[in-house]
């Protein structure tokens, strides 16, 4: 029995078929993310149903700054992971344990440092993105709710980083599954039956984070073996703690450029009218969930490449990228033609507006042609994470912020372009970091044979 809960936690992917071991590792994680994203969407519906416009709009304004704390927080339990799947795969058990408890300590005093400085600080931040008056109220309340749980979710994000650096995806797939319906039922006990609005959406976002925390924590170190410390394992190590914040810093950083990033791009958006915000919002949720397939390759392929790497397999990490990369062309070719002959049908499953219909089915077929670009960056960002590579992260992050700052204002200023510019700028953006990423792995590989 011992065995058996042993395998069920960890998955050693340094032996064994790559395309095999990281469809294992990837089918838990897609599931989850396509369950997010339909929550998500229940989420904005009961929100807008059931209290009003004006409340799912007092939500939606705080999503840009609520992304930003969580990936503050979020970069350094990736970076933890990064250095646990490599001791894994070398089999260096007393590192993966000290490593592992040395990354929580970043991981409860981080965000309770920026949880409340946003706090204190939410009104100003409000302000500065010229929040709408008759939403203000209510997003300040939200905003401060999610203030309040920011240790909850990266303390939540940190152990699902952990126990997926030890080719465990499928225990954080049933919690996040637990969250979503929990939240779900929350959310139309608070919001539908008790009346209690914006706050009350917020209440069972926060309950809903508290209550996964508990019982992944409990999970965690009552079954996998890598959680039950002694205490030498509990020891500060200053090694581990410069490694995690070398690696843990950039990642920060790329996803916090990347939320600024998509700021300033939504700011050319509101400039060309309500149709084109409303095309703009259907396609972003529509790419949410193509984005999807690629995140998961990416994520995989970051715990193979983490654990090979460790173990000095350097030839499976190499062919673990080729695989991958093939399975994501593999998506790619599926995809495209897909979309371009079912952009209008995909469009109209978001809105009903027929102009806005039109309009973000023309949008997804100009996109359509740089998934492959796309798939690139998340597959180069796979490998390059599980190595370690700190530069690429935020090199990737300043390019797209550079990116989504110049180019669409370059190419809606062309005439013959105008708001087309918005999506054209999008795909040119995924080409810029395409070959970036492409350019640095080259690299990489070189110092890998």
């Amino acid at each position: 029995m011992q065995r058996k809960r042993m395998k069920d936690t960890t998955m050693n992917m340094t032996a064994g078929n790559p395309v095999k071991l990281i469809l294992i590792f990837s089918v838990p994680l897609l599931i989850g993310n396509i369950f997010q994203q339909f929550y998500n969407l229940a989420d904005s519906i009961i929100v807008g149903r059931f209290i009003n416009a004006d409340a799912l709009a007092a939500i939606g304004v705080t999503a840009s700054l609520t992304f930003l704390f969580f990936a503050i927080c979020n970069g350094f339990g990736s970076g933890g992971g990064i250095i646990v799947s490599q001791s894994f795969g070398r089999g260096d058990t007393k590192e993966v344990k000290n490593c592992i408890a040395n990354t929580g300590y970043i991981m409860i005093c981080l965000p309770l440092a920026v949880g409340i400085l946003a706090f204190a600080l939410s009104r100003p931040l409000l302000r500065l993105l010229e929040t709408p008056e008759n939403i203000f109220e209510d997003s300040l309340v939200y905003l401060r709710l999610m203030c309040v749980g920011l240790l909850f979710v990266s303390v939540y994000n940190y152990i699902s980083s952990m126990m997926r650096a030890l080719g465990d995806s499928r225990t954080p797939l049933y919690f996040l599954i637990f969250t979503c319906i929990l939240n779900a039922l929350l959310d139309l006990l608070f919001v539908c039956v008790l009346k209690q609005g914006i706050w009350g959406a917020g209440i069972a976002t926060l309950i809903s984070q508290f209550v996964s925390n508990i019982l992944c924590l409990a999970y965690a170190f009552k079954f996998n073996e890598y959680f039950k410390f002694d205490k030498s394992d509990l020891r500060l190590n200053k090694i581990i703690l410069i490694r995690t914040v070398k690696l843990g810093v950039p990642l920060s950083l790329q996803f916090s450029l990347i939320a600024i990033s998509c700021m300033a791009l939504q700011r050319v958006v509101n400039a060309f009218g309500a149709v084109t915000v409303a095309a703009f919002t259907a396609t972003s949720r529509i790419e949410q969930i193509i984005h999807q397939p690629y995140q998961t390759l990416s994520a995989a392929l970051a715990t193979f490449c983490g654990q090979n790497y460790g173990a000095r397999k350097n030839d499976r990490v190499i062919d673990g990228y080729h695989k991958t990369f093939w399975m994501m062309v593999i998506f790619t070719a599926v995809m495209v033609p897909v979309i371009q002959l079912f952009a209008r049908q995909i469009a109209g499953l978001f809105v009903e507006e027929t102009d806005v219909i039109e309009m973000s089915a023309e949008a997804m077929r100009i996109t359509s042609y740089f998934y492959i670009c796309l798939g690139i960056i998340y597959v180069v960002r796979g490998i390059l994470n599980g190595l370690g590579d700190a530069f690429f992260a935020l090199l990737n992050g300043i390019i797209e912020v550079i990116g989504r700052f110049f180019v669409p204002i370059m190419m809606t200023a062309v005439p013959a372009i105008g708001l087309w510019g918005i999506w054209w700028s999008v795909g040119i953006v995924w080409l810029l970091s395409g070959l970036t990423a492409w350019m640095r792995y080259i690299y990489k590989k070189r110092m890998l044979n």
